[in-house]
């Protein structure tokens, strides 16, 4: 691993972090471009836990893309149902690592349900490395303006504050999602054996 964790250390941090948490699922937080899921389906193999993307749910559910939910709905609809859906996998997906969409935090409701079911993890990655990372696709509905890095960065110091309140907080940084995995794992131990 490329953070000085070993995959001994994993292991360890792994085991420890599920016989501190028992059924009580891990939700990652944090803007779009951090790596919830991407980072996220390697947190759920080292602890061996099901992986679920909220987003992916929210589609199944509406029965269409996020973007086309923006472009029909609007944001509100999109919010509200986003609200619904995360609810009912914090009651129904025990023992799962749940990545959120980047605004799905910023609900109060949604705080809330994860601070009352979960642990929540913050994934925070310096505002460049988000930007490179999100401009690789045009699938980002609220990106799609005049000024993509100038929004990223208003959402960036907009919702920092409140994604702060999680119980963890981890910097994602350049390296394999394996070691940015690890290094959450590593700080899930460390808050849940504190």
């Amino acid at each position: 691993m490329d953070d000085g964790l070993t995959s001994t250390d994993v292991n360890k941090n792994s085991k420890l972090v599920n016989q501190m948490l028992g059924t009580k699922p891990i939700v990652l937080i944090g803007l779009m471009g951090a790596g919830k899921s991407t980072v996220g389906r390697r947190i759920a193999q080292y602890l061996n836990r099901p992986f679920i993307d909220s987003d992916s749910e929210i589609e199944k559910a509406a029965g269409m893309p996020i973007p086309d939910i923006f472009e029909t709905h609007g944001e509100d609809e999109f919010r509200a149902g986003e609200v619904r859906v995360i609810s009912r996998l914090l009651t129904e997906n025990n023992n799962a690592v749940i990545a959120t969409g980047g605004g799905a935090f910023m609900n109060e409701e949604t705080r809330k349900n994860i601070e009352n079911h979960a642990v929540s993890v913050w994934l925070d990655a310096d505002i460049n490395l988000l930007f490179e990372r999100v401009s690789r696709r045009n699938t980002r509905p609220l990106l799609r303006t005049a000024d993509p890095f100038g929004t990223l960065k208003a959402l960036y110091d907009q919702r920092n504050p409140t994604y702060a309140l999680a119980d963890v907080k981890v910097t994602s940084f350049d390296g394999t999602h394996e070691a940015v995995a690890a290094k959450a794992i590593d700080a899930l131990a460390t808050y849940l054996n504190a």
